[in-house]
């Protein structure tokens, strides 16, 4: 089904149009829980280490091609709330094939550098050699990512938020019963959870490339538009190029966190691959309502229509509240069977460190909620530019901070945890900032 968010009850379509993101997302951090579970489970502590340092690591990579398909998104939802086909089709052309070579450079880049990489992230010997195993599976599926990214991202932009929710869900199930098959059956060990994910993703990014295809006859590029426009690739490299930057950012930020975990040795390497993942779980809704509300800005604003734009971050703010307040109860209320159901019972010390991550981080999961919301905002109103600087301010924080609280004896480990809430705090405080100049220069700052 496809929304048209410039008309209609704002909260109402929103939350129809945001709830199958969310509801995808959702299954796809599910089953990289339950990747996490079952390495953790029957594979032992240093390959949970492996994969989790790994999973860190392909983030970063996919960050970029996430970034330009998301910032492309921004564009195709203009096109189409302006009803401006023309400029759509040739703006998908471009975008396709720019990021499909920028996806394929990537996935060069990441084989010839993978000893490098292993020494960036510290990684204790112990754990290498299983890491580097799955790293040699898991690199194989970046043109997958690639495919589904772009696709989703156009289907959502024109409305349709459900379709890429299937493919997922299917995705999610087959690495499932793969994770069982390859791990449990035949005894692959993590490259067998790195294949079943590949897998996964292939299905994923194929299947709905068909689909698209088959069904929006009306979205497919025509012989005339199979041409590059140097307006409109400025256009796209402006607005994909700074939101690839602000993603590529954030997640080094998380790769740099992830060295210092490191060095901490297997124990908190383990702690933190598990409790990230509860964590992630935990605000992923969040993180798409605030994908979600970047569609509904920038169709709105394509339109023209102000007032519902301001009104809409309004209803956004509350509906994110409400949720993180819900999440975060939840969250540190229970982080103790939380982190049991990765980590064995015997393993005391990696389930306490657990603990104490997603005590801290869970107590204020609104600061990520809001900061989703402004970076959703600032990509539809083609500022992604301040997207980049709350990014900055965030991360920079969280990097600096981890850094040098955990160096005091008396901190520790816990000062890397401790860090992110601040900068999320103090990155919200600059997009409120920026968000109140920006409405009344506008002249469209309500009550």
């Amino acid at each position: 089904m496809n929304y048209d968010l410039t008309q209609g009850s704002i909260m109402k379509n929103l939350l129809k149009f945001a709830f199958p993101i969310m509801v995808g997302n959702m299954l796809q951090q599910l089953y990289n829980v339950v990747d996490t579970l079952i390495v953790g489970r029957y594979l032992g502590e240093h390959a949970l280490a492996a994969v989790g340092s790994s999973y860190t690591l392909m983030v970063f990579v996919t960050s970029v091609i996430l970034g330009l398909c998301m910032g492309s998104s921004a564009f195709f939802s203009m096109q189409f709330g302006a009803r401006n086909y023309d400029r759509l089709e040739k703006g998908l052309f471009i975008a396709f094939l720019s990021i499909g070579a920028v996806s394929a450079v990537l996935n060069i880049l990441v084989y010839a550098g993978m000893d490098f990489l292993l020494v960036f992230l510290k990684v204790p010997h112990e754990v290498a050699p299983l890491m580097e195993e799955y790293l040699v599976w898991i690199f194989a599926g970046i043109m997958a990512v690639f495919l589904y990214n772009f696709v989703a991202n156009l289907l959502r932009a024109v409305g349709n938020s459900m379709v890429p929710l299937c493919f997922l869900g299917a995705s999610a199930i087959l690495n499932i019963v793969l994770d069982i098959l390859f791990i449990r059956a035949f005894g692959w060990g993590v490259g067998g959870a790195a294949a079943a994910t590949v897998l996964s993703q292939y299905l994923a990014g194929i299947g709905i490339l068909l689909y698209y295809y088959v069904n929006y006859p009306q979205l497919r590029v025509h012989k005339e538009n199979r041409r590059f426009d140097v307006g409109i690739l400025k256009e796209l490299a402006g607005l994909s190029s700074l939101t690839c930057l602000q993603q590529s950012i954030m997640n080094f930020g998380i790769l740099m966190v992830q060295g210092l975990v490191n060095s901490f040795g297997p124990v908190v390497m383990a702690a933190f691959a598990a409790a990230v993942k509860i964590d992630s779980f935990a605000y992923a809704p969040v993180q798409d309502f605030g994908n979600a509300f970047s569609t509904y800005v920038a169709q709105n604003y394509g339109a023209g229509k102000e007032e519902r734009i301001r009104q809409g971050m309004k209803d956004a703010v509350l509906g994110a509240f409400v949720f993180c307040l819900l999440i975060t109860v939840i969250v540190v209320g229970f982080a103790r069977p939380l982190m049991g159901l990765f980590i064995d019972s015997q393993s005391t010390e990696t389930i306490a460190v657990g603990i104490g991550y997603l005590r801290i981080e869970g107590a204020f999961y609104f600061g990520i909620g809001l900061l989703f919301l402004f970076y959703g905002y600032y990509r539809a109103i083609h500022k992604p530019g301040i997207s980049v600087v709350l990014t900055v301010i965030s991360l920079g924080t969280r990097v600096v901070l981890a850094y040098v609280l955990s160096a005091v004896p008396s901190i520790g480990v816990k000062g890397i945890w401790a860090a992110v809430p601040i900068g999320w705090g103090l990155a919200d405080l600059t997009g409120a900032a920026y968000y109140i100049i920006y409405r009344k220069k506008q002249g469209n700052f309500g009550d």
